[in-house]
């Protein structure tokens, strides 16, 4: 009766300890994921202040600065991984068609604003490839603690899911931008 009692509070505990520990990567992934988001956001806020800037310089592209400004706007609209990835490589490479017409205003390249919105945008895009590398990692690690035994089990039972990993699908968007002063 005692060997009972021991092997089934043994199981209970493994229990506890294993599904503590899903929560806990859970968090991590939801936290990954929103600061993914917070500096996603940080970008789209210094969109505007790119576009007025070019503006100024370049009136007659008005066809990219709208192709930006609308990139801007669908991220509104979207609600899973895949569909902000797919907005987000949308931005990327309308942001580096802006800086290529830039190549061709002398001016605007000189402007003491268009060059701090540079250096701005360039350091937000590090921000956000390690948030997205901080958050595909620690999918990762919970996919992986969700598909072994026997946390499987639990995870299953407890009806945990694999998440989604933040993924450029375009070969295009997985250049690095081409930033010049």
């Amino acid at each position: 009766m005692l060997i009972a009692i021991v092997v089934v509070a043994v199981v209970v505990m493994y229990v506890i300890i294993a599904y503590n520990s899903l929560v806990s990567l859970k968090n991590k992934v939801d936290n990954g994921w929103h600061q993914i988001e917070t500096q996603l956001q940080r970008r789209y806020d210094l969109i505007p202040n790119l576009v007025e800037t070019v503006k100024g310089y370049a009136k007659h592209e008005k066809e990219l600065l709208e192709n930006i400004t609308n990139q801007r706007s669908r991220i509104a609209d979207a609600n899973s991984v895949s569909e902000k990835a797919a907005v987000d490589n949308a931005v990327t490479s309308t942001l580096k068609s802006i800086f290529a017409v830039a190549e061709n205003y002398p001016d605007l390249k000189a402007s003491q604003n268009f060059r701090e919105l540079q250096t701005e945008l360039a350091n937000t895009e590090n921000k956000i490839a390690f948030a997205r590398q901080f958050y595909n990692d620690t999918v990762t690690y919970f996919n992986t603690a969700i598909e072994v035994f026997p946390k499987n089990i639990i995870a299953n039972v407890l009806n945990f899911s694999k998440r989604e990993y933040f993924e450029t699908s375009e070969p295009e968007t997985k250049k690095a931008p081409d930033v010049n002063f």
